[in-house]
Formats: C-alpha cells, sequence, structure tokens
C-alpha cells in the first residue's frame, strides 16, 4: 500500500468513524431523551422499539438498546436494493458502517434527564448531530443504510437528486404515524429536526454539490491533464487579454466539490500563474456524470 492510498483510507475510515459517533450522539442524546422521533430508518426503528417495549412488553436489556439492534435488522433487506445500483465495494463498506451506527445506538446511553431541556434548541442541535454526521458518513463514500441507500442510489441514477431528500419524505411519512400517536408538538419539534437533519446533509455530502470551473491560461496541456486525470469533460475558447492584448486558452468545466483539490493540483503543476473562477452550486442541465468517493 502506497503513502497516497494510505492517507485516502485513513481519511476514509475517519470520516466514517467520527460520522457515525456524531450521528448516534445526536439522537442518543438529544432527541431521545425528549421523546422526538428521528428521521428516516432511525425513526421507523424507535416506532418498532416502542411497539415492542410498550405493547409487547419486552424486558429491556442493561446496557443495550432496542433501537440499535431494529436498526441493524431492517436494513439488511436493502443491501440487495443497492448492491446492482451501487456495486460489492460500497455495500461492503455500508454493511460495516451500518454496523457501527446499530453498535453506537445501542450502547451509548440515553440520558435520563434531558441534556437539551428546550424541544426547539434539542430539535436543532439534534438535527445538526445527525446531519452531520450521515453527511460525513456518505462524503465518506459509504452509507448508514435504509434512507441514505436509496438516496444514494437515487443520486447516482438521478443527477438532480438530494440525498438528503430521501430523509426527509420517509420521514413526513413517519410523522404523519406518530400523529396518531403523540401530540401535534412532539410531531412538529420531530419534523424540525428531520428538515434540519436533511438540509446538513445536502450541505455536508459535497458529491452533491457542482462546480464551475473557467481557467484563463497561456500554457499549454491544461485541457489533456483535466479530461486525462478528472475524466471530465473541457470546453476550449481562445481569447486575448483586453490589457495586454495577449493571447489566452479559457478552459470551462463542471466537477463535483471534492475533485476541487483535484483541479488545483493540476493547476498548480502546469501553470501556477493561470487565473481560475470557481462558481460554487453551479445548476447544470444535461449530461453531467455524479460520482462518489473511492
Amino acid at each position: 500500500m502506497n503513502e497516497s492510498t494510505y492517507k485516502r483510507l485513513s481519511r476514509k475510515v475517519g470520516l466514517v468513524v467520527v460520522g457515525n459517533v456524531i450521528y448516534a450522539m445526536g439522537v442518543n442524546l438529544a432527541i431521545n431523551p425528549v421523546h422526538f422521533y428521528s428521521s428516516g430508518f432511525t425513526g421507523i426503528a424507535q416506532l418498532i422499539r416502542l411497539f415492542l417495549l410498550n405493547v409487547l412488553r419486552l424486558p429491556e436489556i442493561p446496557g443495550l438498546d432496542y433501537m440499535g439492534i431494529i436498526y441493524f435488522a431492517i436494513n439488511i433487506p436493502f443491501f440487495l436494493l443497492a448492491y446492482k445500483v451501487m456495486g460489492k465495494k460500497f455495500c461492503l463498506e455500508t454493511l460495516i458502517s451500518i454496523a457501527m451506527a446499530s453498535a453506537l445506538l445501542a450502547i451509548i446511553p440515553i440520558p435520563a434527564k434531558p441534556i437539551v431541556s428546550d424541544p426547539m434548541l434539542a430539535a436543532i442541535v439534534g438535527g445538526l448531530g445527525a446531519g452531520v454526521g450521515a453527511g460525513m458518513v456518505l462524503r465518506a463514500g459509504s452509507s448508514q443504510g435504509g434512507q441514505d441507500l436509496i438516496g444514494v442510489c437515487m443520486a447516482k441514477t438521478r443527477p438532480d437528486f438530494k440525498v438528503g431528500t430521501v430523509g426527509i419524505i420517509i420521514s413526513f411519512c413517519i410523522y404523519a404515524v406518530c400523529l396518531f400517536i403523540y401530540d401535534i408538538q412532539t410531531v412538529l419539534y420531530s419534523i424540525v429536526f428531520s428538515v434540519v437533519t436533511g438540509l446538513c446533509i445536502n450541505r455536508v455530502h459535497i458529491q452533491n454539490i457542482q462546480m464551475q470551473a473557467m481557467i484563463f491560461t497561456k500554457k499549454e496541456g491544461m485541457v489533456d491533464a483535466v479530461t486525462q486525470r478528472m475524466h471530465r469533460g473541457v470546453t476550449l475558447w481562445e481569447g486575448a487579454g483586453g490589457y495586454t492584448k495577449e493571447d489566452s486558452h479559457i478552459l470551462v468545466t463542471v466537477l463535483s466539490k471534492y475533485e476541487e483539490p483535484i483541479l488545483q493540483s493540476i493547476i498548480a503543476e502546469l501553470d501556477p500563474h493561470a487565473f481560475v473562477i470557481i462558481v460554487e452550486n453551479a445548476r447544470v442541465i444535461g449530461n453531467f456524470e455524479k460520482r462518489f468517493l473511492d
């Protein structure tokens, strides 16, 4: 294993571990103590847990919460859904991530007294934690399963689709059920949590952020470097400086935000004096390939 591969793998593992810890802390420390319902499959696990404990009267397991076990169990069928779209490597990494998230949800103790007592603040803090954590896992090219698996598959087949949107849609279905069980205030605060979570995922999961780069250079070879090393299309114009009257090559390309460091390294290598304009959140209509981190 060379140094570059080792650094990439270390970064990936770090994002997955830290992301899952932040996610589980956001749920168990901010949301569960105030009896709000989480988004997506975590919310489904909460509902099943409620049924097992309050209806079937199953005994609690000391030091272990049913929610983590349920969360892992309901994710298993979705590997079959994701396998054809994302491949074996992604699903294997996702299984490890789901196991980690499930274990953390099961072992991180839920405080008897809420740490954040204000309901709106608890919903926002929990949403920030869960959204940033889940986004970090997705940013590493992995997934926590459930709605993330569905969202990643949709994002790959539909370039304009945002991963966090799946969580919001599923959550509203969950909260419609919760409306018949709890009061409207609990449901509304839970919806706030879900929306904050989805917005944070969309922001942190940078594969969903497209960027337009315009490069002004007098050097040759920039087009070949971008097309061969980044496998992105480039539009090339020939121009001239309005003041210097010197000829210049003008390159325009569209890339994902996580590819920006690759482009910057190419520019630094071939023409450190190039003038570059990068516009974030570019709206792209047409054939733009959405890619995921290795």
